[in-house]
């Protein structure tokens, strides 16, 4: 004789929310899983609120754990932002106007591709390379660019950000497109490290003069770059001396006085391209101007070309900047070694152009 099964029951959606919610009401540690209490915990979540879980071993032992909880649970939208503004809030200083005398002079602050989170070992490469060096390279170079600009009057700073200032995108410690590199530390510490570096040399800058910081995007922190950049000005938001260029474009300019400059990092259009872009970008700035300049980075080596005269780019100065990063192992391997390391800063004068170039070697 066949076994006898009684009648399936269908069960409306509402009957099923029920018994869910009853067996989550008496959900139990069975297996005394510490692992599954500590995952919990971690994340806010009270057993109360569990309707079911699955859990199994990775194959390094690692618990992992599936759990689906009561479609109501979750955090308070208005706790997160209120959390958020609070931050905001307690990291953005006030920052009291300061009396300065009037200038003629701009003062360019330049310190290229730093790469912060870069590793070099000296055993290895010749010279070691990281977090901590590269903050102290930039601090010490802006004071010293600082201290050999005291014998002209600046009326305006140009800070110059972006351009490699973190050395990886991700968290899989690769550059925009993927390329793999060492690193010292986290890109969360490597980003954390180089808003503190940036606040700390914008606070330096504007006991001097009211600052204009420009952002050129880069291909190793195409996009964290980016993201630095607008906590950086979030920062300075009570600053009123302190302005911001910080758009996604990859060319940018800048005009002073009789002095149009372009910025960019120096891995998108060719150098002979660039004068005929700078007129063509900005026809007005170009006709109001008579002394232009680009400022590139990207290569850590000086290469400079100066157009005198020739056709469709006269008086147009493109110039590469140094940096004061180190060679890593790659670098080491190829030969690309022992170009001066070096923080760089231009004076232009507002009627007479460039005036003063300022290096601080290490």
């Amino acid at each position: 004789m066949s076994k006898q099964y009684g009648k399936r029951l269908r069960l409306t959606p509402e009957e099923e929310d029920l018994i869910k919610q009853s067996r989550a009401e008496t959900l139990d540690n069975l297996n005394n899983n510490s692992s599954l209490d500590l995952h919990l915990l971690e994340r806010g979540i009270d057993k109360k609120d569990v309707v079911s879980v699955k859990h199994w071993q990775s194959a390094s032992g690692d618990y992992r754990f599936s759990i689906v909880t009561k479609e109501d649970c979750g955090i308070d939208e208005k706790e997160i932002f209120n959390s958020i503004n609070s931050f905001i809030e307690g990291h953005s200083p006030e920052y009291k106007p300061i009396k300065r005398k009037k200038g003629n002079h701009l003062l360019v602050v330049n310190p290229a591709d730093i790469h912060i989170g870069k590793y070099a070992s000296e055993s290895e490469t010749g010279e070691a390379y990281d977090c901590e060096t590269a903050v102290m390279r930039v601090v010490e170079g802006v004071q010293g660019l600082i201290d050999k600009s005291e014998g002209f009057k600046i009326d305006r700073v140009l800070f110059c950000i972006g351009n490699d200032v973190l050395h990886i995108d991700n968290v899989y410690n690769t550059t925009t497109k993927g390329t793999h590199q060492d690193t010292d530390g986290k890109w969360w510490e490597h980003y954390e490290i180089a808003l503190m570096l940036y606040v700390k040399v914008i606070e330096m800058l504007r006991t001097i003069a009211p600052v204009d910081v420009l952002h050129s995007m880069s291909n190793h922190d195409y996009q964290s770059g980016f993201h630095l950049a607008h906590t950086l000005k979030s920062w300075f938001r009570k600053a009123d001396d302190v302005e911001f260029d910080i758009s996604v474009a990859h060319r940018k300019y800048y005009k002073y006085g009789n002095n149009l400059i372009g910025l960019e990092h120096g891995d998108g259009a060719k150098m002979d391209k660039l004068p005929l872009l700078m007129a063509q970008e900005r026809p007005k700035l170009w006709s109001e101007t008579t002394h232009r300049y680009w400022y590139l980075h990207h290569l850590h080596h000086k290469i400079k070309h100066k157009w005198l005269d020739a056709k469709d780019f006269i008086g147009v100065t493109v110039e590469y900047m140094r940096s004061p990063s180190a060679a890593d192992s790659w670098h080491s391997r190829k030969g690309f070694t022992g170009v001066p390391k070096a923080c760089e800063a231009f004076i232009h004068d507002k009627e007479s152009g460039q005036v003063a170039r300022l290096t601080h070697y290490f």
